[in-house]
């Protein structure tokens, strides 16, 4: 959950909110969600546990709930994260130790009106 904790960061959660959200995912229990959602929380869980499982009617049921470029949007991005899962588990890769999708802080240098060598901006200057 480290990397979806990181982009619920992004998209501007915060700590206490993340804590709650990622708990109710790995719960299993996706009632208090909207349908739409936890039809996509459903799906993800058997593409991911049980692959040789998922039927035609599970893939009608997005088609039918998000239309067709989106179902594909939602099988290929579970997709795309299982890869990416097994991938970093297979090399034991570890997390980032910071949320490496934050914006950098910038060094007083770099902000907006920012002068070298901590001298003030002369008057006038940049006019």
């Amino acid at each position: 959950m480290g990397h979806s904790e990181m982009l619920l960061a992004v998209a501007g959660l915060q700590a206490e909110r993340i804590r709650e959200l990622t708990r109710q995912l790995a719960d299993g229990d996706w009632s208090e969600f909207p349908p739409a959602e936890a039809l996509a929380f459903s799906f993800a869980y058997k593409l991911t546990r049980q692959p040789a499982q998922v039927a035609d009617e599970d893939v009608q049921k997005l088609v039918t709930t998000f239309g067709p470029e989106r179902a594909i949007d939602v099988i290929w991005y579970i997709s795309w994260c299982n890869y990416m899962t097994r991938v970093a588990d297979a090399f034991q890769l570890p997390l980032e130790h910071e949320n490496v999708f934050a914006e950098p802080e910038k060094k007083p240098e770099e902000a907006p009106g920012a002068v070298e060598n901590d001298q003030p901006a002369a008057e006038g200057a940049g006019e």
